[in-house]
């Protein structure tokens, strides 16, 4: 059954902001160092504080700790007077085939320019439960509402997809991180085709049914965060048919299930049509355990794709394994993402 929300939230007029990137050299590797988002007073939680608990068993100590950071949201990322709000529907999956005995949380956004009459742009969000919350850290329907609005991203639909549970049955708590769905890792973090052929012969089925979607594999973009930011690169990587723009918050290319293994199998392949914008933090979980150092992973990906010339941006900024600077950052994101893309 399907349960309707509208994105009504109230929020302040504010002012455009669009925060400045510098580029250095650190170590060999370009790095992009965010300027206009500056974290506030150490110690600060993030508004998702549950995320890093998905990770803290590979955490280690480090003998240069740093600080927790907390950035500050833009004006894009809150609700501003005239702006048409898209529609929110919730839905449940339990049908399939790819990964069966699983039941999952699914979300479908509408912008209000929505016409049927004319293919829209798609996005789909693994953890799908963090990017919805308007008072979360990426903010997304909002985001949406503001950059289609102002014409600076297509009128696009975002499909938000949690992991699966392996139960008949839903928990009854609130969508989010807890509990952690059983088939998360499973889903995530193998690199095989197994999740864009769950998007491809099963979700997105069900979307299209209901609303029309370019066929055209440079208007669709796949997003995720942590295990869900690996997720989203092995779908555009194995379907570059079908998806040609990555987003990936804090991705875990580690050796969760040998995606730390991604360098090597990127630089032996031909270069693959894909846009991807990378994000993570010096505070990201930090093992000195070989495979298992995120900062380490995340680098050594943008590295090989500097080397294979691929369109890439890297964000690197002062955060830990959570939503925080990645949300703030996310309406910067995607200007770049859909930069060349019909409006």
């Amino acid at each position: 059954m399907a349960l309707i929300r509208e994105d009504s939230r109230p929020g302040p007029l504010m002012k455009n902001h669009s925060p400045k990137t510098t580029s250095l050299l650190a170590g060999g590797a370009a790095v992009a160092f965010l300027l206009g988002s500056l974290p506030c007073a150490h110690g600060a939680e993030s508004t998702n504080t549950q995320q890093r608990t998905t990770n803290t068993t590979r955490r280690a100590q480090s003998r240069f700790p740093k600080p927790d950071v907390k950035y500050q949201h833009g004006p894009d990322s809150q609700r501003k007077e005239g702006v048409p709000r898209g529609k929110v529907t919730d839905y449940q999956w339990k049908e399939s085939k790819v990964f069966t005995n699983t039941i999952r949380h699914y979300s479908i956004y509408v912008p209000a320019q929505y016409d049927p009459a004319k293919p829209a742009a798609l996005m789909v969000f693994q953890d799908g439960h963090t990017y919805l919350k308007e008072d979360g850290d990426f903010r997304a329907p909002i985001v949406f509402d503001n950059l289609i609005h102002a014409k600076e991203m297509p009128v696009t639909i975002g499909v938000f997809i949690d992991p699966g549970f392996k139960r008949a049955e839903l928990p009854p708590s609130e969508r989010g991180w807890r509990p952690e769905p059983e088939n998360r890792s499973f889903e995530y973090d193998t690199l095989s085709t197994a999740y864009s052929e769950f998007l491809l012969t099963e979700i997105l089925p069900e979307v299209r049914k209901q609303y029309k979607i370019t066929d055209d594999p440079e208007g669709h973009a796949i997003c995720g965060i942590s295990s869900g930011g690996i997720c989203a690169w092995t779908v555009a990587w194995e379907r570059p048919d079908q998806f040609r723009k990555v987003v990936s918050h804090v991705g875990s290319f580690t050796n969760i299930r040998g995606g730390n293994k991604y360098p090597d199998i990127i630089r032996a392949a031909e270069p693959k049509p894909i846009r991807v914008f990378v994000q993570d933090g010096a505070n990201d979980n930090r093992s000195r355990r070989p495979g298992w150092n995120w900062v380490i992973g995340n680098l050594n990906l943008v590295s090989v794709l500097e080397e294979k010339d691929y369109d890439y941006k890297y964000v690197f900024g002062e955060g830990a394994h959570n939503g925080n600077h990645g949300g703030t950052i996310f309406p910067d994101t995607m200007r770049w993402l859909w930069r060349d893309y019909p409006k």
